[in-house]
């Protein structure tokens, strides 16, 4: 893969078109704006991210989650941009294309996580179980093999790229219509369903076609990342797994000494001591944590942008394996976030706050998928009739095809935010009637 092939301006579904008129903001800041004002991205602020939705203590949801990851992509690409152009200092086209690096690594951030349904993981799980599990096996002997891998793997990676690039009923050609560094920054898993070699997948069938289109264009090989992916989900990584340590402290899943011992060793012993020496500058103990936070966030972005940069090569041949926070050469800084990823799992989310949203997102999602297919695939049916009223028409539920019905559900189950689903399910199961 080459630099100047990859960094282009050409807009997915718009590839013809030139902008009549000049406009302050470059096309990558355009890609940014365009996702901050839209829909799916809006609906993000009533999606779980780890912990239910917050009370009287504010946590993470996806919408906060997004956009500190884009601040951290930020500067990552930001960081790997002034290293690269130091070692490409006589190539003057590069070192331009660089100068938007960080924007496309900021703006992909931005829509990493809005392909995800309601109520987190466990809104993936209730979909792939109604499909391998459930009443949803009826269906696989009319589905090939590769739209029934789709439906039993679902997976918000490959419904964000669907998002950005499916032209819906009504909407125009080429999806959000994004700059194609943005879009492929987007897709941390470079393969269909049934050829996945993990769990994650980054496109259904139905969207195989944009990916090829995109990823030719760019001049990257199939199964193969683009290039900017590493920085995306190092800024995805940095995030969710020191936000959460936070957020479980003011949650007191945590003890203010176990929270402060996790966050200070990622640091060594003489910079634990100014460290700690700093803190007591103030008293309130969320801001002493907050101060240990911001300081290993700062910490894994340099680590991760050196790695990058000192892997640019393997990254471009598409040989790198493992991610950029896997792969620092920093052992103190991989041991202090495995430790942080273990506790996490042994304490954050087998915790009762998130197993209850997840038990009660199950629940509501696999029941709302198997009203709706029932619903699509009867609509002679007088309740379906009615139920099918409430889906917009921007889904295709009317498909020719079982396949393109069936992703007429998932594409509105998965677009609905976690106060929506419930709500819904509540008045379908009729435990709660419209106010009027």
């Amino acid at each position: 893969m080459y630099w100047q092939e990859l960094i282009t301006t050409l807009r997915y579904g718009q590839e013809d078109w030139h902008r009549p008129h000049p406009d302050v903001r470059n096309e990558f800041q355009r890609d940014f704006d365009r996702l901050i004002f839209s829909a799916p991205f809006r609906r993000l602020q009533n999606k779980t991210q780890v912990f239910p939705l917050p009370g009287s203590v504010f946590v993470h949801n996806r919408l906060t989650h997004s956009l500190e990851v884009s601040c951290v992509g930020r500067s990552l690409g930001n960081n790997v941009a002034r290293e690269l152009k130091k070692k490409y200092a006589a190539n003057e086209e590069l070192n331009q294309m660089f100068d938007s690096m960080g924007e496309i690594v900021s703006a992909a951030c931005l829509a990493h996580d809005m392909g995800n349904p309601p109520f987190g993981h466990s809104g993936e799980r209730a979909i792939q179980t109604y499909f391998s599990e459930g009443k949803g096996l009826e269906y696989k002997d009319c589905l090939t093999e590769h739209e029934w891998a789709d439906c039993i793997k679902f997976e918000g990676n490959a419904n964000a790229f669907r998002i950005l690039t499916h032209k819906f009923n009504g909407r125009r050609e080429g999806g959000f219509v994004l700059t194609y560094p943005t879009i492929a920054s987007v897709v941390k898993y470079p393969y269909s369903a049934i050829n996945s070699p993990k769990k994650k997948f980054g496109y259904f069938t139905d969207d195989a076609s944009a990916w090829e289109r995109i990823s030719s264009r760019l001049g990257v090989p199939q199964q193969t990342r683009f290039p900017l992916v590493y920085l995306v989900e190092a800024a995805d990584d940095i995030c969710y797994e020191i936000m959460d340590i936070e957020d479980a402290h003011k949650l007191k899943i945590l003890t203010t000494d176990e929270t402060k011992s996790l966050l200070l060793s990622f640091f060594d012993e003489q910079h634990q001591a100014h460290k700690l020496e700093t803190m007591q500058r103030v008293d309130d103990t969320n801001e002493q944590i907050a101060y240990l936070r911001s300081s290993v966030i700062g910490e894994l972005v340099d680590a991760c942008a050196e790695t990058f940069v000192r892997n640019e090569e393997a990254i471009l041949n598409g040989t790198l394996t493992g991610s950029l926070i896997g792969t620092m050469s920093n052992n103190r800084l991989k041991d202090a976030y495995k430790h942080c990823t273990e506790i996490s799992v042994k304490k954050i989310y087998s915790s009762s706050e998130v197993l209850d949203v997840e038990l009660a997102g199950y629940k509501i999602i696999y029941m709302l998928m198997e009203e709706l297919m029932q619903a699509v695939f009867t609509p002679e049916k007088e309740y379906s009739k009615r139920l099918l009223q409430r889906i917009p028409q921007q889904y295709d539920v009317y498909a020719k095809t079982e396949y393109g019905k069936i992703l007429a559900v998932l594409d509105y189950i998965s677009g609905m935010t976690d106060v929506y689903a419930l709500d819904l399910y509540q008045k379908i199961t009729g435990m709660a009637l419209p106010k009027v």
